[in-house]
């Protein structure tokens, strides 16, 4: 069974004449803007973590951070994707932009005055998962309206080479900026934010079609689009049990390597592992998705990633996570296209923001207790069970998808990759 879009119409700039994507300034502008976003926020994710480290010295209370924001994202999930899809798409992503430009500026100001306290950081981490779901759609909504249908495919390979390379960048220049000052990852992210705004004003994209009516104009629309499929239930199935542990693996990963003397720095290229195999793996989208069907490609990456994580219990260093991380992360691209083939294709664009949030909403819900329980193991039981702990449950998630025949058979819709 597939997702039949009814009444289903693409952008207004579906039928324009094909032009190299390069010379799309709207799209490169947008990416741009967007890059330097995402950087700035990997310094500043970089240092939230160890600026709570430094004020409380309780790992747990370092893992709150990441509670209270992804607790904040799954709430706000399904609200903001019915908002987008209601609203101008360009006005939300200028909205979240400057939201989280002002919300780092205020904590560098607060940094900076010597009156950061860990009460400021939560409510930052409640501001910025509210805002993510919204920020997530509206910027890939914006880019489908900008990019003819036959490029999406390589506009969204172009847009993982974008996340993978800030990523990259991102804890390295954290850990030199943290090193030079508390204060200054924030400032960083501000102004990175402050560019994302200016590049969204100066875009112009075509209207949304209409709202059509339909029953499924409520907020849950997206969640119906997806349970009625099988093989992507079971894709989200798999795919949410083992992204449990994902924030506290973070978290886990920065607490083994200080406790080993590891400096900021070193931390900091130790995590720019996971964007350097998202890096190289956006090399193999391509050619994974033509060798392979979307079930196997799922189960192939989630057994690299759950292989990964055993490994990084191994306390070798800086540059051992650094490469464990690579390797588990090269397929993780491809998997993220797919997510787009898969779901966002074959959804009518009125209700493209809802799918999207509601495969966010699905793939996030367990995150928060993953990071709670994360975060207590950190601090009475200490990094290496709780990075154990994480692959135990990656690999629950793997069985089951091993397990289940509708993900192991599941096949490419028919002309879904015809642009890869």
């Amino acid at each position: 069974m597939t997702l039949e879009p009814d009444n289903a119409v693409e952008p207004s700039n579906a039928l324009a004449p094909t032009r190299p994507l390069w010379r799309n300034w709207r799209f490169q502008l947008l990416w741009i803007g967007s890059g330097t976003g995402f950087l700035g926020m990997g310094v500043a994710d970089f240092a939230y973590p160890l600026v709570i480290l430094s004020i409380t010295g309780a790992p747990g209370l370092a893992a709150a951070f990441g509670f209270v924001q992804i607790v904040a994202t799954v709430l706000a999930g399904l609200p903001a994707g019915a908002f987008v899809d209601r609203a101008d798409r360009r006005h939300v992503l200028m909205f979240t932009e400057a939201t989280r430009a002002l919300v780092a500026a205020s904590v560098f100001l607060a940094a900076v005055l010597g009156h950061l306290t860990l009460v400021h950081l939560l409510v930052v981490a409640a501001v910025l998962g509210a805002v993510s779901p919204l920020a997530a759609s509206s910027r890939m909504l914006v880019v489908r309206a900008v990019v003819p249908p036959a490029q999406l495919t390589a506009a969204l390979t172009q847009d993982q080479v974008r996340s993978s390379v800030t990523g990259l960048a991102g804890p390295p220049l954290g850990g030199v900026i943290l090193a030079a000052g508390r204060a200054l990852p924030f400032l960083t992210c501000a102004v990175s934010f402050a560019v994302s705004f200016a590049t969204a004003l100066i875009v112009r994209i075509p209207p949304p079609e209409p709202l059509a009516l339909s029953r499924r104009n409520g907020m849950f629309a997206g969640v119906s689009e997806l349970w009625e499929n099988r093989m992507i239930r079971s894709a989200m199935t798999t795919m949410c049990i083992i992204n449990i542990g994902g924030n506290a693996l973070y978290l886990a990963v920065v607490v083994q390597l200080l406790h080993h003397g590891s400096s900021t720095r070193s931390i900091g290229i130790a995590m720019a592992g996971e964007a350097a195999g998202n890096l190289l793996g956006a090399a193999f989208v391509s050619t994974l998705h033509r060798r392979l069907g979307p079930g196997t490609l799922l189960l192939t990456v989630s057994a690299m990633l759950t292989g990964g994580v055993a490994l990084l219990a191994i306390p070798l260093g800086a540059w051992w996570a650094s490469g464990v991380l690579m390797m588990a992360m090269l397929g993780m691209p491809s998997v993220a296209v797919l997510i787009d083939i898969l779901i966002l294709r074959q959804v009518p664009d009125e209700r493209r923001g809802r799918t999207m949030t509601a495969f966010t909403t699905v793939l996030t819900v367990g995150i928060p207790i993953g990071t709670l329980v994360g975060g207590l193991l950190l601090q009475f039981a200490g990094p290496t069970v709780t990075i154990l702990a994480i692959a135990a449950v990656c690999a629950i998630g793997l069985a089951r998808g091993v397990a289940d025949p509708h993900l192991r058979q599941a096949q490419w819709p028919v002309d879904a990759s015809s642009d890869i």
